[in-house]
């Protein structure tokens, strides 16, 4: 089990590394990325299924939410920048708005496994 937490570590890094990766490359250089994204899910997948354990699922269930309501709120702040700022601002707003997606690739499909997790705990307790 300890070696399965391990790789489930370095999925979470890697993926962190390339959502952060995904926006700089997409926003300021103005880069295709789309190849990053399916690579995003199946970490995101490896994540919830090898770090998240059944003491942590529902605090991780709830700080999952949240963060997805975060990020539509946080949309709104990329529209306060691009007409506050002008177009100077554009690789800014692109940058945040590609590392915002490809977090949610990320972490929605972990959060899946974690719920799908939590389902099959309450069906084998009754």
């Amino acid at each position: 089990m300890a070696k399965q937490q391990k790789y489930g570590e370095y999925a979470f890094l890697i993926g962190m590394a390339l959502a952060v990766i995904s926006g700089l490359l997409s926003g300021f250089l103005g880069m295709n990325t789309t190849l990053i994204m399916p690579v995003l899910v199946a970490l995101g997948l490896i994540v919830g299924y090898l770090n998240i354990n059944e003491k942590e699922i529902l605090l991780f269930l709830v700080a999952t939410i949240a963060l997805m309501m975060a990020f539509d709120s946080l949309d709104s702040l990329t529209d306060v920048i691009s007409t506050s700022m002008g177009t100077a601002s554009q690789m800014l707003v692109n940058g945040i708005s590609y590392f915002f997606g490809a977090l949610k690739a990320f972490i929605a499909p972990a959060a899946f496994v974690v719920a799908l997790k939590a389902i099959i705990d309450l069906a084998k307790s009754d």
